[in-house]
């Protein structure tokens, strides 16, 4: 905005069209409507970058399956994946010159911790290296890099015209809006989405923006990809009260399985982690990957005609690839490949992952999910147990509901998704039922969600709390204060007064170790007062006897803003101190704290 203001100032014939529109902007376009017209513009870039995504993929996948190399695409399943992942490496390196992390997180991470600014390159990586890594048959989805294109397109839309971080933040979560009403072609959903993920205030000030970045972006992928549809089926089963008990047993085995889910996810990115070359990650997570899909074939890809066969009755057409030939007449045998599928698929995404692959996670929940549902309404049917037996198909759309509300804790999101894509609400219900109970439990156990584990251990994430929000939005280095006169415990009254309290315009002093610059105590003035005009004691008294241990002391790299808030509210100090790997630094005053926290309000609040 200061830029802005510069440009006003300058003569015309130095104006560069962009500030003369900007000009233009401010005189006649009020900044509530050029954020509606933003939001529109926010969801056909979102539109257009899922629209790229998807064709990209699926010219990937149709040159590979054809005439060339189809009688031998069995046994290409073991290299197709270490192709993709070298390949998706490769760009990254020589071409983007950036590594492209994962969609949401980084998205997440930019809106926390760098004000909604989101670097140029990742604008168009996730649409090179997702398609490259999803093409070749990783294990993962193309929802991720959509929104995190679409929120790069949206942070750099921002920051062209001069919008503040409040207006960056909700155009962020309009893209995220807009690219999931373009993949699922569920707008309903995608505006929760937003909310939830993104942790948006549910305003009219917000809703307006997000319905039209929503609505301009299902437009877009209607008029690109036409009335295909991601997920097509419908509900052909009625909902049955007496299968209730049952739904309520799916949210259970839903919360077992999320917390499977992450918990193994987890694990094996850690193990990633400690590998420090990319080509040994590339290689153990390649050939890992590589050796699961060949004797699996169904993990191959995102997996979404596994899904569709399944909600159709059809679970066959999705196992007759197994490598063990094994008898598909065998309702047994059937249950038990699907849930091996429920097994290996969330192990295949994050070795896709580790070995530097891009791509998402919504859809490995997806698909696990299906599974999972399908599979519990199989072994209902035949353990011989009930009379009438329950719907697979219902099970599974269910099933992917609790699924998804577990790993995302995204509940809501969960819910209008399902309902959406079936295109009614007969099921409203038992997706309520099995999403609340499985997300209740895994959060309990995981209290972060797949997108957020990071960022949550931290301490750096954006909650639907505000005030723990704009907390965590502050930068801990802007509030400490270094312009306090220290002082050695050998010091004497006399030095202490003659050195520290004549030249300091403080009323509290700390006191240093002379070699180490660690801090052994502080010294107030009222502690002071009571003897520093008696000048007997001007050679007696040293500081050491004088100074007592602060009430609290900060860590400047362990302590959140929400961390030294709760210090000063336990203490009642007014000043606290702040050492930096063992050695004196600063202090931290609650009235600069609260004014920098007012501040950060109402940048926050947009107000």
């Amino acid at each position: 905005m200061q830029d802005f203001l510069i440009a006003l100032k300058m003569p015309t014939q130095k104006r560069t069209l962009l500030t003369r529109f900007l000009i233009w902007r401010i005189k006649y376009i009020s900044h509530k409507q050029f954020v509606l017209f933003l939001s529109i513009m926010v969801g056909l870039l979102a539109g257009m970058g899922a629209v790229i995504l998807k064709n990209f993929t699926h010219l990937i996948q149709h040159l590979l399956e054809g005439k060339l190399i189809a009688d031998y695409q069995t046994a290409f399943y073991f290299i197709f994946p270490l192709i993709g992942l070298t390949l998706a490496y490769l760009t990254m390196r020589y071409l983007i010159r950036n590594k492209v992390s994962h969609g949401i997180p980084s998205t997440l991470y930019a809106i926390s911790k760098r004000k909604g600014f989101m670097r140029p390159f990742q604008m168009f990586g996730s649409l090179i290296t997702a398609p490259i890594t999803v093409g070749f048959g990783g294990s993962v989805g193309l929802e991720g890099p959509t929104v995190a294109t679409g929120a790069a397109l949206s942070s750099n839309l921002s920051r062209l015209f001069h919008m503040n971080q409040a207006t960056r933040t909700l155009l962020i979560g309009c893209a995220g809006a807009g690219a999931m009403s373009a993949i699922f072609k569920a707008p309903i959903a995608a505006i929760i989405f937003a909310v939830e993920v993104f942790s948006l205030d549910l305003t009219l000030a917000s809703m307006v923006p997000l319905l039209l970045a929503s609505i301009s972006a299902i437009t877009t992928s209607y008029f690109f990809l036409g009335t295909d549809i991601l997920l097509p089926f419908k509900i052909t089963d009625k909902f049955v009260i007496n299968d209730i008990p049952f739904y309520i047993l799916l949210g259970l085995v839903a919360s077992m399985v999320s917390i499977y889910y992450t918990k193994m996810y987890s694990k094996i990115q850690d193990f990633f982690e400690k590998i420090a070359s990319p080509i040994k990650r590339l290689l153990i997570g390649g050939v890992g990957l590589g050796i699961i899909v060949y004797f699996i074939p169904p993990l191959y890809g995102e997996g979404f005609d596994v899904i569709n066969n399944l909600v159709q009755g059809n679970p066959n057409a999705a196992l007759e690839n197994n490598f063990f030939n094994l008898d598909l007449s065998s309702i047994w045998v059937v249950i038990m490949l699907l849930a091996g599928l429920v097994v290996f698929k969330i192990i295949a995404s994050a070795l896709t992952f580790g070995a530097g692959g891009v791509g998402g996670i919504f859809a490995p929940t997806l698909f696990m999910g299906s599974i999972m549902g399908n599979c519990f309404a199989k072994i209902l049917n035949n353990l011989g147990l009930l009379n009438n037996p329950v719907s697979e198909s219902n099970f599974t759309l269910v099933g992917m509901t609790g699924l998804m509300a577990g790993v995302l804790h995204a509940p809501l999101t969960a819910i209008f998704l399902i309902a959406e894509l079936t295109g009614g609400y007969e099921l409203f219900i038992p997706l309520m039922i099995t999403a609340a109970i499985s997300y209740s439990l895994t959060k309990y156990f995981i209290p972060h969600s797949v997108y957020t584990m990071e960022l949550g251990r931290k301490g750096d994430l954006i909650t639907h709390n505000k005030d723990h929000a704009v907390l965590t939005l502050m930068d801990i280095r802007s509030v400490i204060e270094r312009d306090f006169i220290s002082i050695y415990p050998q010091m004497n009254l006399g030095e202490i007064v003659h050195q520290a309290v004549v030249k300091s315009k403080r009323n509290l002093f700390p006191v240093l170790d002379k070699d180490t610059n660690a801090l052994e105590g502080i010294i107030l003035l009222d502690d002071l007062r009571p003897v520093m005009f008696d000048q007997n004691l001007y050679e007696e008294l040293k500081a050491h006897e004088l100074m007592h241990s602060p009430p609290n002391i900060i860590n400047l790299e362990e302590d959140k803003m929400t961390d030294v808030m709760k210090k000063f509210q336990d203490t009642g100090a007014w000043n606290l101190p702040v050492i930096s790997h063992g050695r004196y630094y600063g202090f931290v005053s609650k009235s600069k704290l609260l004014t920098a926290y007012r501040r950060k309000l109402i940048d926050f609040s947009g107000k």
